[in-house]
This record gives structure tokens, sequence and C-alpha cells, in this order.
């Protein structure tokens, strides 16, 4: 027979208890307090001013009010009378080229500017250079908006007046209807291009200058080198530019306002603007509050397909 050894059997160990969680000393529990305290305004500003504003939107949306009455409740009514308004159609479709040519023309010249200021030139140059450019951005837009319609006007604008020393017929800016709504773009992209200008020059100084050497030593000069160098490591600021100068554009309102009232006709009328008529001038908050809820959904959707696109053409060092 064989013998069998059987292996002692050990006796179990006592399961050890987790370790209990560290409680949260009072300098921590002070310092989250502290933290609480500094973000409160931000947060209650966020919901009283931006939150509550929406939601109330959306609601009034739905209703028919005109501030005197009681509101009425008309479901998807205002909607569908905003897609058979043809004054509503156009200002969107008046908005959506005002973004495209103004958004286009600021960044290609904010850009254009930061690499000049970025060059070789004296420090206090650059410095008058920077505040100059930033200067129109300070000002109110309805001030530089009656300004620039007195310089533009036909008949006695600074304008046409230097014009008329070159030989050149007096241009009808604001009364035409293609010159209205590129006069309005100009306008606009003199005075905000400055804060686009500035992310770029930020994003320049933060772009590191062993690689332009590296360029330069590779043979990249000129143009190559700012379309192979600078733009892919600039791609995020302009990410950033195009964003806010979307979102800006799309409410754009001072300018076509106070310059051209919409017109001639329904030429420079914008979407901001038909909410400013629908609501203060008609009192139809509801229809004002539909039009304003489809501008905030298109403002998200481009914003969407922005940052949807920059996967593939902006580059993080």
């Amino acid at each position: 027979m064989t013998n069998t050894q059987i292996p002692p059997v050990r006796p179990k160990q006592p399961a050890v208890p987790p370790a209990p969680a560290p409680r949260a000393s009072a300098r921590d529990r002070g310092t989250r307090l502290l933290a609480t305290f500094f973000l409160a305004p931000t947060i209650v500003g966020i919901v009283v001013f931006t939150v509550v504003p929406i939601i109330g939107s959306v609601v009034l949306s739905l209703f028919h009010w005109n501030v005197i009455d009681e509101p009425s409740f008309a479901g998807a009514a205002n909607y569908r009378e905003v897609f058979t308004d043809s004054t509503v159609l156009v200002s969107f479709r008046n908005t959506l080229v005002f973004m495209v040519f103004a958004v286009a023309l600021q960044l290609v010249i904010a850009l254009v500017l930061a690499l000049a200021v970025n060059g070789r030139m004296p420090v206090w140059l650059r410095s008058v250079f920077r505040s100059a450019f930033f200067f129109p951005l300070v000002l109110s837009a309805a001030s530089i908006s009656v300004v620039m319609k007195y310089l533009f006007n036909q008949d006695f604008g600074v304008v046409n007046w230097g014009l008329g020393l070159v030989g050149v017929a007096p241009v009808p800016w604001l009364t035409s209807e293609n010159a209205a709504m590129a006069t309005v773009i100009l306008v606009y992209v003199w005075q905000q291009f400055g804060f686009s200008f500035l992310l770029f020059v930020g994003g320049l100084n933060n772009i590191p200058k062993e690689i332009h050497e590296a360029a330069s030593l590779d043979g990249a000069t000129g143009l190559r080198k700012h379309l192979n160098v600078t733009l892919p490591l600039l791609s995020p600021t302009l990410l950033v530019a195009s964003v806010v100068g979307i979102i800006n554009a799309l409410q754009v309102f001072e300018q076509p306002y106070v310059l051209t009232n919409g017109g001639p006709g329904d030429a420079t009328r914008t979407v901001v603007m038909v909410i400013y008529e629908s609501a203060f001038e008609q009192l139809r908050f509801g229809e004002a509050s539909a039009v304003g809820v489809l501008l905030f959904v298109l403002i998200m959707a481009v914003t969407a397909l922005q940052f949807r696109l920059s996967r593939r053409f902006v580059h993080y060092q």
C-alpha cells in the first residue's frame, strides 16, 4: 500500500478590515468652503443671467403674449410662423452671409497683421501697433457706427469726398443693397479684428523659435514656412478665434441697426434685429422668443460642427 500524505491544514487568517477612508482635515474643508465662496457669484450669475433666460425664452416661445393681455398658449404656432415669414427667412440668410464674409475677413486681417507685428521691429513700435489695433474694440459699437454712418454718407461723407479727389463717382455705400452689406461688414471687421489679433500675437509668441530655425535649416522660407509650420502650430488659436468670431457675428445687431436700419429693404436685416423689432416694436414676444430659440440652436450647431472638424485640422504640440 502507498501512504498518501495529507498536507497540513493551515489556519485561516482573519480578514483584515479595509482601512477607513481618510477624513478631510479642517484645512481641506476650509479650502473647499473658500473655493465655493469665490465661485458662488459666477455660478449664480450664470444661472440667473444665462440658464434662466434660456429656459424662459423656450417657454415664452410657446405662447402668444403682448405684455398687455394675458399670455395664451400657442404651441408650435410661433415656430410655424417663423418658417413662413419671408422677413425672418431673409434675416437668417443675411446673418449667415454676414458671418461667412465677416469672420473670414476678420481672421485673415488679424493673422496678417499679427505676423507683421511679430516680425523684426522695435519693441516700442510693436506696443504702439498692438494698442492701435485693439483700441476700436474698447469703443462702443453704436458710437462707432454713428461716426461711420457720416463717413460713408453718399452726399457729404469723407469717404466719397476722398474718392472724388481721384475722379471716382460717389458710391451709395448705405443705400445700395450690395454696397450696404459690404459696408456693414467692413465696419464690423474694423472694430472686431483687434480681439483675434491679440489672440494670434499670443499664439505666435508661444511657438518655440527652435521650430522656425529648424524649418529654415531645412530650406523653408517665407510663405511656405508659414503654411507648413506656423499655421499648424497656430491651429488651436485659430479654433478659438473662429469660434468666438462666429458666435459674435451670428448675434450682430448694432452695426446694421445704426448704419442702415436693416435696409435698403431687408438687405442688411439680421436675426437679432428681427428679434428686437418683434419684441419691442410689435410687442410679439412669443414670436421673438421663437426666433431667439432658433438662433440659439443655430449657434450651438455651428459651434459643435467646428469642434467636430477641429479633430482633423487642429494640431496640439
